[in-house]
């Protein structure tokens, strides 16, 4: 499938989530909440479905294959939500993986990154990314999702 700049609606959406991201619902619950990954997954399939995406849904600890998925994504013109989670500040090699793409990429967060301490505050993956929501819990992936649906289309017009 073409890339939005050559008029195409991507059909393929990666949902990508970064280290630690596997301990949600156990991991600072005061913090984090009680949703698991899996309930987010499950909410991201349905509104992807909803909005015609094939999503790919996938979480790791390993940097590297963050990058490959993204590799995988630019292949594919899939757009991107990502959930760098610790790697949003550190990785330079996520963030070159991610400016190869020329579909939507929204960054999200589960806690607002720009009220915690300072090296929360400075995302190397916003610099790329459409838009980031951050702050709104696992309802943020729906968010993002939506968004890109809304980026993708405006793309096309």
């Amino acid at each position: 499938m073409a890339d939005t700049k050559a008029g195409m609606v991507p059909g393929r959406l990666f949902v990508l989530n970064g280290p630690n991201l596997n301990m949600l619902g156990l991991r600072e619950p005061g913090v984090y909440g009680r949703a698991t990954i899996e309930d987010i997954e499950a909410c991201c399939r349905r509104t992807a479905a909803e909005l015609g995406f094939d999503v790919f849904f996938g979480q790791t600890s390993a940097e590297h294959q963050l990058v490959d998925w993204v590799h995988d994504a630019f292949r594919q013109s899939a757009a991107v939500v990502i959930n760098p989670a610790g790697y949003s500040f550190t990785s330079v090699a996520l963030l070159d993986a991610l400016r190869m793409l020329e579909t939507p990429i929204v960054e999200v967060h589960i806690t607002n990154i720009h009220a915690r301490g300072e090296v929360y505050q400075k995302s190397l993956v916003s610099t790329v990314a459409g838009a980031v929501i951050a702050g709104a819990g696992p309802y943020g992936y729906d968010l993002a999702i939506r968004t890109i649906s809304r980026l993708t289309r405006e793309a096309v017009v």
